[in-house]
């Protein structure tokens, strides 16, 4: 009988979980958007297969590759971003797992090419601000380079033209970070509809970001 036995069997479950969550949260759109968990112990990554809905991922679809990129088990297509995905693995030790999604708010801010700055407190779950990177055509080495720098000292960055990327410790807490700026995004732009947004100095962000080191944190049940 063959081994049904799968690598990062639990990843594969929450992805699929997360995935669908994205989408039930009006977080994305059909297929936009990509997630990914890292095994640092293994050097593994699962991240999710390109082009199939959200709903339709199977964990058996989920894709598993190394650091390189190349498919250690799956026989699906990893999805295009896979590079934007490992950067953060490669270089940070803070991050575990990595969501990027097509939200409206923050890609609002990501058409005009505006960071999104501190105009409500709940900004520091991603850092002083949110950044928003340079313009680079998805699935591009360039658009992994540009997400990565932008997203130093942060734990979120905005895609010029495009959306939006988080990283955590796990998937909980990419998906919090996620929902967050979006909310935060969504205050701003209808704040800036009606004025000009007060922001928040820098001593009271560096207050925020020692008080989220509990506050701001979710704890898995697993």
């Amino acid at each position: 009988m063959r081994n049904t036995i799968m690598l990062m069997e639990k990843a594969r479950h929450d992805l699929v979980e997360f995935g669908k969550r994205l989408v039930t949260a009006n977080l994305t759109k059909g297929t936009g958007g990509n997630l990914s968990v890292f095994d640092r112990e293994n050097g593994t990554v699962a991240i999710t297969p390109s082009g199939i809905d959200f709903f339709e991922i199977r964990p058996e679809d989920i894709v598993i590759i190394d650091l390189d990129g190349k498919t250690v088990e799956g026989t699906k297509t990893p999805s295009s971003e896979w590079e934007m995905h490992l950067m953060p693995y490669r270089h940070r030790n803070d991050i575990d797992a990595v969501i990027h999604a097509h939200t409206t708010y923050a890609t609002v801010l990501a058409v005009l090419r505006q960071d999104l700055p501190p105009s409500h407190y709940m900004v520091a779950v991603a850092g002083p601000n949110v950044r928003c990177a340079p313009y680079a055509t998805y699935g591009t080495h360039e658009l992994a380079v540009n997400s990565y720098e932008y997203m130093k000292d942060r734990r979120a960055v905005i895609l010029a033209n495009h959306g939006i990327l988080s990283g955590a410790q796990d998937l909980l807490n990419a998906f919090n970070i996620i929902e967050e700026v979006e909310y935060c995004s969504q205050i701003h732009y209808m704040a800036s509809c009606m004025g000009k947004p007060h922001i928040l100095p820098d001593e009271e962000m560096t207050l925020m970001a020692e008080k989220f080191k509990t506050y701001g944190q979710r704890k898995s049940n697993a």
